[in-house]
């Protein structure tokens, strides 16, 4: 076994799940993700694969049928399919953050609708915050719900949608000013709704489609969508936890879950691209040596290899803050931020250590260089991470003259 990225203190449980993901990844996922992310095609065989798995089910309570894991086990099992093809953990990435907001957050008649289902991966998951004017800025949604008798209607045009096509259950923030004055904070008037709909594009339900794929510079595979209700009824069963203006807290607990996921795929992208580095510089040679035996390049492997311990170290810290039950805003922004940077670096010094050859689509180095680059937005820019990280740094260190 490679010696970067280990993790100490895990069970024997944890680490068959881990080598059980790890001989996936290298038999089913790395043969086949190049080929199939240049034909932008879903990876529908490794669903299947994962769903066998039970890989659905990972941090559902075995009470619903799911096995029960924890965010660190997850976060792992994550890094280990990124490192095979990031595309499929974002297939898990959304499923996994409405689980994790339904086990927080839902009544107990919304669990035992949906947590045995989405644990078996029969329903499979997303969720949807932003919009097409408002980016980072949560706050400034204008996307509503309206009551109407035992119902809601939905309206507005939510954006970037992982799994929107192929997802059965959304859960998508909306403004619902309904029992919450004017002034009052807009945080305060949010409120998630859980959206059954059938997979597919177009008018999924009605009131609500899903106009198609957006063609983008990497991440393919996985579809990314826009989402559009105009009079979409949802019954106010559906409202996550039964009580409106909970939405933004909701999503914000779910997003950390989102950001530890998002810096083990950047861990599990460098640590790709670190082992496609160090194997060809060996093969390469140069004024009649390998080309890893010049200084330049050693540094260049050293460099990349420090970066893959530091983000898989501040990973693993963030996910056990948050199994703890404790508050980790802060690690989970500092290992997103760490992560997504040093992959974007350890990604390209691979790429450049290729030489011409990294340029070329017959080499995998290549797809890394455009999956890196989604890591620095996805569940917030680094600017947002860094104003996560201040803001509770200045918590912490009050001034207390």
């Amino acid at each position: 076994m490679a010696r970067l990225a280990q993790t100490a203190g895990l069970t024997d449980i944890q680490r068959e799940i881990l080598s059980t993901v790890r001989d996936f990844v290298d038999k089913e996922i790395l043969p086949v993700a190049t080929e199939l992310e240049h034909r932008d095609e879903y990876p529908q065989a490794i669903v299947d694969g994962l769903k066998e798995l039970g890989l659905f089910g990972l941090m559902i309570p075995e009470e619903y049928g799911g096995l029960g894991e924890s965010l660190l086990t997850y976060a792992l099992c994550v890094e280990e399919i990124a490192r095979g093809w990031m595309s499929v953990s974002g297939i898990v990435n959304t499923h996994f953050i409405v689980a994790y907001m339904l086990k927080q957050h839902g009544t107990q008649e919304q669990k035992d609708h949906f947590l045995p289902r989405m644990a078996a991966g029969d329903i499979r998951g997303a969720f949807s915050m932003s919009e097409p004017a408002l980016g980072s800025d949560v706050s400034a949604i204008t996307s509503k719900a309206v009551k109407d008798g035992d119902e809601y209607v939905l309206t507005g045009q939510k954006m970037w949608l992982t799994n929107g096509g192929t997802s059965s259950l959304v859960a998508v923030l909306v403004r619902s000013d309904e029992g919450h004055p004017e002034g009052t904070a807009p945080h305060k008037s949010m409120t998630t709704f859980l959206v059954e709909k059938e997979p597919g594009f177009g008018e999924v339900r009605p009131g609500l489609t899903i106009p198609g794929k957006i063609d983008k510079m990497g991440y393919k595979g996985v579809d990314t969508t826009e989402l559009i209700m105009d009079g979409l009824r949802i019954p106010a069963d559906r409202v996550l936890g039964g009580e409106t203006g909970r939405g933004f807290y909701q999503m914000m607990d779910g997003v950390e879950v989102g950001r530890v996921n998002v810096a083990a795929r950047g861990c599990g992208v460098a640590q790709r691209a670190f082992e496609l580095g160090v194997s060809y510089a060996q093969q390469r040679h140069t004024f009649g040596k390998p080309i890893a035996q010049h200084q330049a390049i050693q540094f260049k492997l050293a460099e990349m290899a420090t970066k893959v311990e530091a983000a898989h170290a501040m990973m693993v810290n963030a996910a056990r803050k948050k199994d703890s039950g404790e508050r980790n805003d802060l690690e989970a922004g500092m290992a997103k931020y760490l992560a997504s940077e040093y992959c974007k670096e350890v990604v390209e010094d691979a790429f450049r250590i290729h030489g011409g050859y990294g340029f070329s689509k017959e080499y995998e180095i290549e797809r890394l260089y455009r999956e890196a680059p989604m890591l620095l937005i996805g569940e917030g820019t680094a600017e947002i991470q860094k104003m996560i990280i201040g803001r509770r740094l200045l918590e912490e260190y009050r001034f207390q003259g």
